[in-house]
């Protein structure tokens, strides 16, 4: 091989050689692919590092009860609830819109059973010729000290004393009363029919014809008394005779002086 045809074959290998090389890789970074991005963003990782959405806010949920499932004794029951005052059962059953007398005692019994199987601290009584809510004997000391002081802020010793004679010496004239306690109880008379726990029943037929007093529905609701009859024998009861505080009392009460009976005889 001559000269001319050796440089000839290697012309010719280095122009292979830069062909080769120049469609070889190129050495440039090359650009990420969309496909590949949109797999990335899919991937288990992706989704863990993801931030969570927000919580939605919880609603109120007011539930209120159907009319369909009330039962009439539970309407016995609200009504007893709400009422300050003692209920007949005729008036329940009035007020319930159906049943009778009859049914509402049944009512109220099985709301007793449930009472006592619950263990609760009160129950329904029959008190003034009607029904109302009372808490249990036991718990006697705690509310004794609750009414005493009712009784004490709205009650004079001399008015609870002259509620007294009224209550046990019913129907009564004015004379009377007076004559038991030895001082005039006009204006304790008048205080007491003010707050409905006595009242006129009717006229003595005697000279002068003076009014008869008598104690109230109200009076055997404020003393928890089913009927007069429940009141204590009057023979266990003694009235002491006056200290300094019966006395400050019934300069309260505007008296001349205080009580001066001791005991209080049939």
């Amino acid at each position: 091989m001559d000269r001319d045809e050796y440089l000839g074959v290697v012309e010719a290998g280095d122009a292979s050689a830069t062909a080769c090389i120049s469609e070889g890789p190129s050495m440039e970074p090359a650009l990420p692919d969309a496909s590949l991005a949109v797999c990335c963003d899919e991937s288990p990782l992706a989704e863990a590092l993801a931030p969570e959405p927000p919580l939605p806010v919880p609603h109120a949920v007011t539930v209120e009860p159907d009319a369909a499932d009330i039962t009439p004794a539970q309407v016995v029951e609200a009504l007893l609830f709400a009422s300050d005052t003692p209920l007949s059962a005729a008036r329940l059953a009035e007020l319930a819109g159906g049943g009778t007398a009859l049914e509402v005692r049944l009512h109220i019994a099985d709301l007793n059973a449930k009472y006592a199987a619950c263990g609760l601290s009160f129950r329904i009584e029959a008190i003034a010729r009607g029904y109302q809510m009372m808490t249990g004997p036991q718990y006697r000391p705690w509310v004794a000290k609750l009414n005493q002081h009712r009784l004490q802020t709205r009650l004079s010793a001399a008015a609870l004393e002259t509620l007294s004679i009224v209550a046990y010496k019913q129907p009564v004239i004015r004379a009377e009363i007076e004559a038991i306690r030895g001082v005039a109880c006009g204006d304790v008379l008048s205080r007491l029919r003010e707050m409905g726990l006595v009242r006129v029943v009717g006229r003595a037929e005697i000279v002068g014809r003076p009014m008869l007093y008598g104690t109230t529905r109200k009076f055997l609701d404020v003393f928890g008394l089913a009927d007069l009859d429940d009141l204590p024998p009057m023979e266990a009861l003694t009235l002491r005779r006056a200290d300094a505080s019966a006395t400050a009392m019934a300069e309260d009460a505007g008296l001349d002086e205080p009580p001066t009976i001791t005991a209080v005889s049939a």
